[in-house]
């Protein structure tokens, strides 16, 4: 677990693949005068993930490396995180697994979030598997990270209602407006 110290604000990496909403979402928090985070740095494994265009618009640092070897790429992600003294690692999009070794690094200092009420629907196609077994409720969940997907401690979860009329697309619409909301709650949380 990260400890907050003093007013300093704790120096933190955004992991991402696609458009970026919730790195978009966590730089507006960071800005926040009682926010615990400031975000110091994007990572990517893709160089056409969209968000990275926060990158400039923030001036923030950013890093892309393919994960083509794994081993390679993460061993270059922990040396410019260690550089860089970033203490707290989020999850926003990321669709890469990361490794045991990777995780152990960082124990407890990295946090995900997850479009779905966990433990139920781990991994990929969330929505879809929610509307198929006719839930009444879907959400997110924001939880730490360990080596098994998807399960590591849940810190906070937000449920959303299924209407008969909601797709697989809709409901990704509403939960996402929902993870905007929970992941700064959850990031409070950890630092209170």
């Amino acid at each position: 677990m990260v400890k907050l110290t003093g007013f300093k604000k704790v120096k933190t990496a955004v992991f991402i693949s696609g458009t970026g909403s919730n790195l978009k979402n966590l730089i507006r928090f960071s800005k926040i005068k009682n926010s615990p985070i400031s975000i110091d740095l994007i990572f990517s494994n893709t160089i056409k993930a969209k968000g990275l265009r926060f990158s400039d618009q923030f001036n923030i640092k950013q890093y892309v490396s393919s994960f083509k070897d794994s081993k390679v790429s993460e061993a270059k992600i922990l040396n410019l995180l260690n550089k860089e003294n970033i203490k707290l690692i989020c999850l926003a999009g990321f669709m890469k697994i990361l490794s045991k070794n990777f995780i152990k690094d960082f124990s407890g200092k990295i946090v995900n979030i997850h479009p779905s009420l966990l433990p139920k629907y781990k991994g990929l196609d969330t929505h879809i598997k929610a509307i198929q077994n006719k839930d009444e409720v879907a959400g997110c969940t924001v939880h730490f990270v360990t080596a098994k997907l998807d399960s590591g401690k849940i810190i906070l979860q937000k449920e959303v209602k299924i209407s008969e009329k909601d797709t697989p697309t809709s409901l990704a619409k509403k939960v996402l407006r929902q993870e905007h909301r929970l992941y700064p709650a959850a990031i409070k949380k950890i630092f209170n």
